[in-house]
């Protein structure tokens, strides 16, 4: 019996010896290596796309940028779905409407500097100079990979793995306790932005939004390939003119992202989608106001969205 348990000590060693991986570290970000001399007690966060994943893995973020007060924010710019949290653990506010403003991070003194290479939060320019104030910065390219990813993307770089793979498993607990709840009605559904800053958008199978509504059990279909001329724009969602919007839509039922029960009355009334199945079934039904991106937080509200509307 010693001698079984002594090989599993050596065994055990090694793996938590690497779970233990000490400082200084060196990290990949978007624009190659970085190292980070020692765990960081004081971040500040350029990106607020990137805020809510550093507090849920309970990285020390103690400062952020802001975005543009608006229907996704509280009245300080932070986004709804981590602005509690953030007021909770004291986060500061760097500067507002994601107008970079080097001065504020100098005084905020962080040990770290997460940032953005993409979006309306990226501050590329800006990151050679921030360097050049002895400045540790991490870029990460959320637009790419998951909010998963990226929680232990930064969970390395701030020595909180253990944090990122907690929430991880605490989401996954959640959205597979919710699949075995819910009815779904029959067929595919299309997830639609709807007149989100004057734009109309149809998710591709692959959006983060696409992909969580997958693992509960819908089906998500894209653009018809004849729409594809129609594209304005392409990303995660396919952009096309409004009055294209009727015939980009294709599944029985139409999930609106940031969707409110305002907003889906507004959908159904509009009469370029009269004539869609959705429409004239009634099966048009919000995501949520905090949609627009997942993370830990907003996925949490999409969770329960979906259960209000679909839970038995």
């Amino acid at each position: 019996m010693l001698r079984l348990s002594l090989a599993v000590f050596a065994l055990i060693t090694p793996l938590a010896a690497k779970a233990e991986e000490g400082w200084p570290r060196r990290v990949t970000d978007t624009l190659g290596e970085v190292v980070i001399a020692a765990k960081p007690v004081n971040i500040a966060s350029t990106a607020p796309s990137l805020t809510g994943i550093l507090l849920a893995i309970d990285a020390p973020v103690k400062s952020t940028s802001m975005a543009m007060i608006g229907p996704l924010t509280d009245e300080k710019g932070f986004f709804l779905q981590w602005a509690k949290t953030a007021d909770e653990r004291g986060v500061a506010q760097l500067y507002g409407n994601l107008t970079f403003d080097i001065e504020s991070l100098i005084l905020a003194d962080p040990d770290l500097v997460v940032a953005s290479s993409t979006g309306g939060d990226a501050i590329l320019p800006y990151v050679p100079a921030l360097r050049a104030q002895g400045m540790t910065v991490v870029v990460l390219d959320y637009s790419s990979g998951s909010w998963e990813d990226l929680a232990r993307q930064l969970g390395r770089a701030t020595g909180h793995e253990a944090g990122a793979e907690a929430v991880i498993r605490d989401f996954d607990a959640r959205a597979a306790d919710l699949a075995a709840r819910l009815t779904i009605p029959p067929g595919d559904v299309s997830l639609v932005s709807y007149n989100f800053s004057g734009t109309y958008a149809v998710s591709k199978p692959t959006s983060a939004q696409a992909k969580l509504l997958s693992v509960l059990g819908f089906t998500v279909t894209g653009l018809p390939e004849a729409m594809a001329g129609n594209v304005t724009r392409a990303s995660d969602f396919d952009f096309i003119s409004h009055e294209n919007l009727g015939a980009a839509i294709t599944g029985e039922g139409v999930f609106l992202l940031n969707g409110t029960e305002e907003s889906v009355a507004a959908f159904m009334a509009d009469p370029v989608l009269a004539n869609l199945p959705a429409v004239k079934s009634g099966q048009v039904w919000p995501l949520g106001p905090t949609s627009f991106r997942v993370d830990y937080y907003s996925g949490r509200d999409i969770l329960e969205t979906i259960g209000r509307y679909f839970a038995r």
